[in-house]
């Protein structure tokens, strides 16, 4: 049984990234459920808006619902008090893709920076920067490049957010500032980008 305090985040999600008028990426949204472990995961993508398709920026959210989080949310809703309240997991990885040469890392990592805003008591930390080389087929040659930043942390509920969900609003809407502040200021460096090809998407 999932209860509602998930259901809250993503609605939240989705009202404030499309107040923000960034596009959603339809075909890349996914819940699931580990049946296994129990931990539910939510998935989406955003993009600027009038981007062609694929966009040459994007932002994937994954967020992740532990099984702790629901035992902790749920002996709470039954008036018991957990020994830590519930949260979940958040990382979002920006990128940029569709690149014609090789970009030059300190000018993409400089718009890419450590760590996220604090999101309620945290912030999100850059674990990782990848750069893509894809090459042609058969001469080895570079086509097309792409770079990847991961940030990972997690969004700690407080009593108020469990009280009245619409409480959560406020944090959700500083995730949506920064990665729309990033994504807009990715798109403005100046690197050449190849037109777009169905062979780009990732």
């Amino acid at each position: 049984m999932i209860d509602h305090l998930l259901v809250d985040v993503i609605d939240a999600i989705h009202r404030s990234f499309d107040q923000a008028l960034l596009e959603r990426q339809a075909v890349e949204e996914r819940f699931q459920v580990d049946v296994f472990l129990g931990d539910i995961s939510f998935e989406t993508s955003y993009s600027l808006p009038g981007e062609e398709q694929p966009p040459r920026v994007r932002a994937d959210l994954s967020i992740d619902w532990p099984t702790w989080s629901q035992t902790a949310y749920r002996s709470w809703s039954i008036g018991e008090t957990p020994s830590e309240l519930p949260e979940v997991i958040v990382e979002v990885a920006l990128r940029i893709q569709r690149l014609s040469e090789a970009p030059p890392i300190e000018r993409v990592l400089s718009v890419l920076t450590p760590e996220s805003p604090h999101l309620g008591a945290e912030a999100l930390i850059r674990t990782s920067a990848t750069v893509e080389q894809v090459l042609e087929e058969g001469e080895g040659a570079p086509v097309r490049w792409a770079v990847e930043a991961t940030y990972e942390g997690s969004i700690r509920f407080e009593e108020g957010h469990l009280e009245e969900p619409a409480n959560i609003d406020p944090v959700i809407d500083a995730l949506t500032r920064w990665v729309a502040s990033v994504l807009v200021q990715m798109a403005d460096l100046p690197l050449s980008f190849l037109p777009p090809d169905e062979k780009d998407a990732a």
